[in-house]
C-alpha cells in the first residue's frame, strides 16, 4: 500500500497533525521508533501552555503560540484531555527585573497576546499568598494554561486512529529514498512503507532524518531539563505557574501546579551531547530548588515523590524551522520544536496541514469525527456514577491503583483503547496508575498481571516501557 502521508514521529505534534489530516482524504501512517505516543520530549516537559509574550516578535514561535494557546483549551474539551488555564506570573525581584517584565509586556502585546497585566508586590502575594517577601512585581498572563502533554498526544492518536490513521510501532527509520514521486521509508528492522508525502516530526532525531533524506544540515542541540514532582498534599504551594525572569538558556527555573494538581519544580537547563540520555545527574535537584525557592521558599525537596529528565530539542536559530526540504516540497521538516512546543502544537498541526493540503489538495470527509470515546476517570464520577458504572461492570469495583485510585477497569479500557498501551508506562500515561506517591510500588505487579491477560502474552514478556526495558525474567515461588 501507498500511503498519501507518512508522519515520522509520534509526540504531540505527530499526532495532533496526524488528527488534522485525518478530516481529509489521506491514507495517513505515524511511523514511530518506540513502542508507543508521547515517548519523547512530549512526556517529559512543563506541560506549560505558553501565553506567548517570551517569543520575538515576528518570529514563527511567537505566531504559532499565540494561536496554539488560543486554541488549546476547546481542544482538550473536545478531546477529553485535562486542561486548566490558571495564568502564569513571570516575577520580578529588582527594578532591573521590573524593567524585563515591562519588555515581555510589551513584546507580549506585539505579538498578540490577550489579558496581560503588570502587577505590584502587594497584589502578587494576594493571588501567590507563598511568594517570596523579595518579590517586587510580576507580569500576571491571563491567558495561560496548564496541559497533560502526553495525554494530549494519547487523545490525539486515539482520535486519528478513529478517523483512519495507521500506526506502526518501532520503526526507526534508517533509510530514504524516493522513485515515480513515492518515498521509501526503510525501518532498521528492515520494514518498508511507501507514502506520497513525508512529515519529518521526528523531534530531537529531526535533523537526522533531514540528513538521510537529501544530506540537509540542520545543528539540534539537545537541552536537559531535569525536574522534582511534589505530592498532591502541596498543592497550595502555587496556583500560576511562577517563572523567575528568562535568560539565555530559557524560562528559568519554574513553580508551578500540573493538570494533575502536583506540583512541578524546575527544569534545569543543560546542553548535552547524548540525545538518549535522562539520567538526572547527581546534586541537579538540590541546584533547581535551591532556585525555586527564590520564588517560592516553602517548596521542599522532602515532598518529591519522584524526579525526571526530558531532552528539548533546541535549534541554534532559536526559533521553529517548518519548511519544505530544499529539494523536494513533498518532505516537510519540523525542526526545533521545543518551547513552547506544547503550546504551540494545536497551531503547528494546522500549519503543517495546509502545507500537506498545497502539495496534495483533497476534500474533506464527510463523517470525520474530531473527538473521542470520552475515558473512565472513577475517582471524579459521583457515587451514584460509580454505583451505575459497577453494576454494569465489577472490573470497576477493583482499586488497583490506590494512591490514585484507579480501577481494573480504567486499566483494561486503556490496553483495549485505538493505539492502546502495550506495556506498564503505557498503562500509567493513560490511567495514572503508578504515578502516586508510591510510584508503583503496589499496583506495578497487578497491572503487568492484567496486561499480560489482556494482550496474551507470558507476564516475562511484558516490560516498562518496550525496548529493553525487562521488569522480570521468570516466574519465581
Amino acid at each position: 500500500m501507498v500511503y498519501d502521508v507518512a508522519i515520522i514521529g509520534a509526540g504531540v505534534v505527530g499526532t495532533l497533525t496526524a488528527r488534522a489530516l485525518s478530516e481529509y482524504n489521506y491514507n495517513v501512517v505515524i511511523l514511530e521508533k518506540t513502542s508507543d505516543v508521547a515517548m519523547g520530549t512530549t512526556k517529559a516537559n512543563s506541560g506549560i501552555v505558553h501565553a506567548g509574550f517570551d517569543a520575538k516578535n515576528g518570529s514563527l514561535k511567537a505566531k504559532l503560540n499565540v494561536q496554539g494557546c488560543n486554541m488549546m483549551e476547546n481542544l482538550c474539551k473536545m478531546l477529553y484531555v485535562p486542561y486548566e488555564k490558571n495564568g502564569s506570573l513571570v516575577v520580578a525581584f529588582s527594578e532591573n527585573e521590573i524593567e524585563t517584565i515591562k519588555e515581555l509586556y510589551n513584546r507580549g502585546i506585539n505579538n498578540g497576546v490577550p489579558d496581560m497585566e503588570i502587577i505590584d508586590q502587594k497584589k502578587l502575594r494576594e493571588i501567590e499568598p507563598n511568594i517570596s517577601e523579595n518579590a517586587v512585581g510580576a507580569l500576571w498572563a491571563k491567558s495561560a494554561g496548564i496541559v497533560s502533554p502526553y495525554e494530549l498526544a494519547i487523545a490525539a492518536a486515539e482520535c486519528a486512529v478513529l478517523n483512519g490513521v495507521n500506526f506502526e510501532r518501532n520503526f526507526a527509520v534508517n533509510n530514504i529514498t524516493k522513485k515515480d514521486d513515492i518515498f521509501q521509508l526503510e525501518c532498521k528492522c528492515g520494514k518498508k512503507v511507501e507514502a506520497r508525502v513525508v512529515i519529518n516530526a521526528a523531534g530531537l532525531y529531526a535533523d537526522t532524518i533531514a540528513n538521510i533524506w537529501n544530506g540537509e544540515k540542520f545543528n539540534i542541540i539537545p537541552r536537559l531539563g531535569e525536574y522534582g514532582l511534589l505530592d498532591r498534599g502541596c498543592a497550595s504551594l502555587a496556583s500560576h505557574t511562577i517563572f523567575q525572569c528568562p535568560n539565555e538558556m530559557g524560562k528559568g527555573i519554574l513553580v508551578t501546579p500540573t493538570a494533575h494538581h502536583n506540583i512541578l519544580v524546575g527544569p534545569s537547563a543543560v546542553n548535552v551531547e547524548e540525545k538518549d540520555d535522562l539520567s538526572v545527574r547527581v546534586g541537579a535537584l538540590r541546584e533547581v530548588f535551591s532556585k525555586a525557592n527564590k520564588s517560592v521558599p516553602a517548596v521542599s525537596m522532602r515532598d518529591m515523590i519522584t524526579s525526571f529528565a526530558g531532552l528539548r530539542a533546541h535549534l541554534d536559530t532559536d526559533d521553529f524551522y517548518i519548511e519544505p526540504s530544499k529539494t523536494d516540497n513533498a518532505f516537510i521538516n519540523l525542526i526545533g520544536i521545543e518551547s513552547p512546543g506544547l503550546a504551540s502544537s494545536p497551531a503547528i498541526a494546522e500549519y503543517v496541514k495546509e502545507m500537506v493540503l498545497k502539495v496534495s489538495p483533497t476534500d474533506k470527509k464527510a463523517d470525520w469525527n474530531p473527538s473521542r470515546r470520552k475515558p473512565v476517570v472513577f475517582r471524579e464520577l459521583s457515587k451514584a456514577e460509580q454505583e451505575s458504572l459497577i453494576e454494569n461492570n465489577p472490573d470497576y469495583a477493583k482499586i488497583i491503583c490506590r494512591c490514585e485510585t484507579i480501577t481494573e477497569g480504567e486499566i483494561r479500557d486503556a490496553i483495549r483503547a485505538p493505539f492502546g498501551a502495550i506495556d506498564v508506562d503505557g498503562v500509567k500515561r493513560r490511567t495514572r496508575a503508578g504515578m502516586g506517591r508510591c510510584q508503583g510500588g503496589f499496583c506495578g505487579s497487578k497491572v503487568m498481571e492484567i496486561l499480560s491477560e489482556e494482550l496474551g502474552k507470558p507476564i516475562n514478556e511484558i516490560n516498562k516501557f518496550g525496548g529493553n526495558s525487562d521488569i522480570i525474567y521468570e516466574r519465581t515461588k
